[in-house]
């Protein structure tokens, strides 16, 4: 089978499993919370991988660094849910500080590759 450049990515692989954290870490939220933080940290959490797959799809660099800084951001709001989740006891600080750590690595990497990119222009 063909693997898309994205595939072959590290931090692609990375936000991917994230991804799947997510929605096992919010499966114990509260059942009042599905149309609220819980959709909105899967969304959030989605787009860091779905932005860096559709970014390696564009033509230039300087859109696929484009397309970096809407995962990045993404991440950050992924992060401020994961605080207002901790701050409403919907996680533990054990899970808090897993997830946002696995978040520094995604940013980091995802900084990475946005230099490298720029770097070619």
């Amino acid at each position: 089978m063909y693997l898309f450049s994205f595939e072959k990515l590290e931090v692609w692989q990375n936000a991917r499993m994230f991804i799947l954290d997510i929605y096992k870490l919010t499966s114990k939220f509260p059942s009042n919370e599905l149309f609220g933080i819980t959709s909105q940290i899967k969304r959030s959490s989605s787009s860091i991988a779905t932005n860096i797959a559709e970014g390696t799809s564009r033509s230039t660099n300087k859109d696929k660094a484009h397309f970096l800084t809407i995962s990045y951001s993404s991440a950050m709001e992924t992060l401020n849910h994961l605080i207002i989740s901790k701050d409403l006891s919907y996680v533990t600080e054990i899970e808090y500080i897993e997830s946002r750590e696995k978040i520094e690595k995604i940013c980091n990497q995802i900084n990475s590759l946005k230099k490298y990119y720029l770097s070619k222009e």
